[in-house]
């Protein structure tokens, strides 16, 4: 097994707690998914958020579920540079895997598929197949 990383970003229409929690928690399901990534695969997960979101840490989101709260994540804000997406939160998940990095699926949700258009409809392209291992 090897570690790969996978990177996914979503956006909030406001600072709001259950916001947070919910457009978090369905951009790591929708990762998993995509990628047919269990929490035991899972190395570690950095969660980053713009500077205008502070109302919880969206981690919170993640540790609720069965499975997670043995994985290492951490939740950190993103420098303000100007012209930067507002409200965005961002991911990267490092799984142990044996597939190659171009099997990872990246997934752009919401506002952020702006971020990176080539990658914001893999993940709902790829899930679909159930052999993804």
């Amino acid at each position: 097994m090897i570690s790969r990383g996978i990177r996914g970003a979503t956006t909030v229409t406001q600072n709001d707690e259950k916001e947070i929690l919910a457009v978090t928690r369905e951009l790591v399901d929708e990762v998993c998914r995509a990628n047919a990534v269990h929490p035991e695969q899972v190395t570690c997960m950095w969660i980053t958020v713009t500077h205008d979101i502070n109302a919880t840490f969206p981690a919170s989101a993640v540790r609720a579920n069965d499975g997670w709260n043995n994985v290492a994540i951490l939740c950190a804000q993103e420098i303000p540079v100007p012209g930067a997406l507002p409200l965005c939160i961002r991911l990267m998940v490092l799984v142990n895997t044996q597939r190659t990095q171009a099997e990872m699926v990246h997934v752009y949700l919401r506002g952020a598929v702006v971020l990176r258009p080539d990658w914001s409809h893999r993940g709902s392209l790829l899930a679909e197949r159930d052999t993804i291992v």
